[in-house]
C-alpha cells in the first residue's frame, strides 16, 4: 500500500513540477529566442558577383566573411549570411533599425588606396594595412579628428613617402578621393593618418569600414525586401493565436478520446513544447514564420506518438489482457512504428536542410529538433507518467482508456 502511495506521489510531484516550470519560464525562453526578420522586422537583400570576376567557393565564403564583419558594425545580433553558390550570397538582418545606412555598409568594396599625385597608379592598398590596425585619433594641434592606420610594412610606405617627399598622396576608399595630403616628411614606423573627417562619427564609421576588411569581388543586389517591425510583430501575434488555438483543440480531443491517457498525453504536450523553446534558445536557432509552423508541426507528431501508443494498448485491453499486460504490450508494439515514422520526417527535413534556401534551412531544422524532443517526450515521459500512474493501482479499469466492457472480448 506505501509503494502505490509513493508511485502516486512521485506522479503528482513531477506533474506539478513540469505545469510549474512551464508556467514561470515559458515567457522568458520566449523573450530570449532569436526571432528571424519575419517575427520583428529587418530585411534582406540578395547579392550577385558582377560578370567578369573569378569567382570560387572560397572567394565567395570570404566575401561572406567581410560581410559579417560590416555586420557586426552595424551591431545585429545572428544574421544570417548564407552562400548561395555558384555566385551569390543572401543577407538577412533581423532588428535593424537604419536600414539605407545598412544597406550603403553592405555594398560598399571599401578598398583603400594610396595613390601617385595623379591619382591613377595604386602605391600602397587596403592588404597592407594591419588587421585592425585603424583607430580614431586627433590632431594635437587643431583638435580635429582623423583616422590613423597601421601598416604591415613599415619599409613599404617609408619607401613611397621618400619617392614622393613634397607631393600630394591622395587617399581613396573606392573611388571616392578622402584627401591628398602632401607628403612633408619621410614616414617611418608604418603609422600613417587620413585628415579631413568632420566629426568623431564620421571618423569611427571609416575606422569600422577599414577595420571590417574589403569585399574581396564586387557584388550588385539581385532582390531586397523589408519587413517593417509592426507587420513583423503583427504577423507573431497571428501566429502565436493560430498555434493555442491548434494546441487547444488537440488537447480536448485528446483528453475526451483516451480519458485519463489523453491528460497524461497533454502534460507531455506541454512538457514537448517547453523543451522545444528551451532548445532553440539554447542552441542559438533563429525562430522564423516557417519555424513556428514546424514547431506546431511538431506538435502533431508528438499528439501522433502518444496515439499510436494509447491505440496499442487498446487493442491489448479489448482481448483480454489486463492494464499492466496492456501497458506492457502495447508500450513495445508502438516503439518500432513511432520511431519509423520519426525517423523517416527527420531525413526528410535533412534534405530540405541541405538543398534549401535560407527560410527552408530554418523550417527544417525547428522540425528537426520538434521531432527529436517529441519522440523524447512520447516515448519517454509518457511511458514513465503511465507506469506510475498503474502502479499506483489507479489505472486498472479498461474504461479509463476509454474501452467499453461490450468491447472486451471473453478470449
Amino acid at each position: 500500500m506505501k509503494l502505490r502511495k509513493g508511485k502516486l506521489t512521485i506522479f503528482i510531484l513531477l506533474v506539478v513540477a513540469i505545469l510549474g516550470t512551464a508556467a514561470t519560464t515559458t515567457g522568458k525562453i520566449w523573450n530570449n529566442i532569436t526571432k528571424g526578420l519575419d517575427l520583428q522586422g529587418g530585411f534582406e537583400v540578395l547579392y550577385q558577383a558582377k560578370k567578369g570576376q573569378k569567382v570560387n567557393a572560397q572567394i565567395l565564403h570570404d566575401a561572406a566573411s567581410a560581410i559579417r564583419n560590416r555586420v557586426d558594425v552595424i551591431g545585429v545580433t545572428e544574421p544570417e549570411i548564407t552562400v548561395e553558390e555558384p555566385n551569390r550570397i543572401r543577407v538577412q538582418l533581423a532588428g535593424v533599425k537604419d536600414q539605407a545606412e545598412a544597406r550603403r555598409l553592405l555594398g560598399k568594396p571599401a578598398k583603400l588606396t594610396f595613390r601617385d599625385p595623379t591619382g591613377k597608379k595604386v602605391l600602397i592598398d587596403g592588404k597592407d594595412l594591419k588587421e585592425h590596425g585603424a583607430k580614431v585619433d586627433y590632431d594635437p594641434q587643431t583638435n580635429q579628428p582623423l583616422v590613423t592606420l597601421q601598416m604591415k610594412n613599415p619599409k613599404k610606405l617609408e619607401d613611397v613617402t621618400r619617392k614622393y617627399l613634397g607631393q600630394p598622396m591622395p587617399i581613396y576608399l573606392d573611388e571616392t578621393q578622402l584627401s591628398a595630403p602632401v607628403i612633408q616628411t619621410v614616414i617611418t614606423g608604418g603609422n600613417a593618418q587620413i585628415d579631413g573627417q568632420r566629426s568623431v562619427e564620421e571618423a569611427q564609421k571609416l575606422v569600422d569600414l577599414l577595420n571590417a576588411g574589403a569585399i574581396p569581388i564586387e557584388l550588385e543586389e539581385v532582390q531586397s525586401f523589408a519587413v517593417d517591425a509592426s507587420l513583423g510583430a503583427a504577423s507573431m501575434k497571428d501566429s502565436l493565436i493560430a498555434g493555442v488555438y491548434a494546441i487547444l483543440a488537440i488537447f480536448i480531443f485528446v483528453i475526451g478520446y483516451y480519458r485519463l491517457p489523453g491528460m497524461i498525453a497533454t502534460v507531455t504536450l506541454i512538457a514537448y513544447s517547453y523543451l522545444v523553446l528551451l532548445t532553440f534558445m539554447l542552441l542559438d536557432v533563429t525562430l522564423t514564420l516557417p519555424g513556428i509552423a514546424a514547431f506546431i508541426l511538431g506538435i502533431g507528431m508528438a499528439v501522433d506518438a502518444n496515439i499510436i501508443m494509447n491505440e496499442r494498448i487498446r487493442e491489448e485491453l479489448r482481448i483480454g489482457k489486463s492494464v499492466p499486460a496492456a501497458m506492457r504490450s502495447g508500450s513495445r508494439r508502438s516503439f518500432w512504428t513511432i520511431f519509423d515514422a520519426n525517423i523517416t520526417t527527420i531525413i526528410a527535413a535533412g534534405v530540405l536542410f541541405f538543398y534549401g534556401t535560407a527560410a527552408v534551412k530554418g523550417f527544417s531544422v525547428s522540425l528537426i529538433v520538434s521531432i527529436i524532443v517529441s519522440f523524447i517526450a512520447a516515448v519517454g515521459l509518457s511511458r514513465i507518467l503511465m507506469n506510475l500512474l498503474i502502479r499506483s493501482n489507479l489505472l486498472k479499469h479498461p474504461g479509463l482508456f476509454g474501452v467499453r466492457e461490450d468491447e472486451i472480448s471473453d478470449l
